[in-house]
């Protein structure tokens, strides 16, 4: 999986394809956050995820002063990325752009938290208590939903990201994403 970084830093479909904007909700994609919602994985290689938030800890201090808030957000984000199997700092660079790491960031369209959640899930999936502003619940959907994109795109990570971003066939997301991911988050 982090293998695949450094050649997706340097490369990607120059041709993403346009696809129509579909107006109902993605079965598939309300299941995956039903059952996604349903299980309480904990990190298997608590050594792994504390080599990588030691390493990322000190690059997300100018977007969150607080030591206990910047490692409880880095242990989510560890913790979620891994169950779906997406590399961590690719979930650090949307969080960046999405919200700029406020975790009550809220979007002109209604978007909520790190990930910028539609509200509209909670009811469709039938858990209408759940907070998009909590860190777990934020990092869970949206992890959930780029690993549901990223599959749907067979692997291609530009078009999912411009997917999840509702920009399907533009490249100023994706794009946007890749320059943080670079530059922030992905230094060897």
């Amino acid at each position: 999986m982090l293998g695949l970084l450094p050649a997706l830093l340097h490369f990607y479909p120059s041709n993403v394809v346009a696809a129509e904007r579909v107006k109902v909700v993605d079965s598939e994609l309300k299941q995956r956050l039903i059952t996604a919602l349903a299980i309480d994985d904990k990190v298997k290689d608590r050594f792994d995820m504390s080599v990588w938030v030691t390493d990322m800890e000190a690059r997300l201090k100018p977007y969150i002063n607080d030591s206990s808030n910047r490692l409880k957000l880095l242990k989510h984000v560890y913790q979620e990325s891994r169950r779906v199997d997406i590399p961590p700092e690719l979930v650090l660079a949307v969080i960046h752009i999405e919200s700029n790491f406020d975790r009550f960031a809220i979007s002109r369209v209604g978007a909520r938290g790190l990930m910028q959640i539609m509200p509209f899930w909670l009811n469709e999936i039938g858990r209408p208590e759940d907070n998009l502003f909590s860190i777990a619940t934020n990092l869970r959907f949206g992890c959930t939903i780029l690993r549901h994109y990223i599959d749907k795109e067979n692997g291609d990570i530009a078009t999912a990201l411009a997917r999840y971003n509702g920009s399907i066939g533009k490249r100023k997301y994706p794009d946007k994403i890749f320059a943080k991911l670079r530059r922030y988050w992905y230094r060897s």
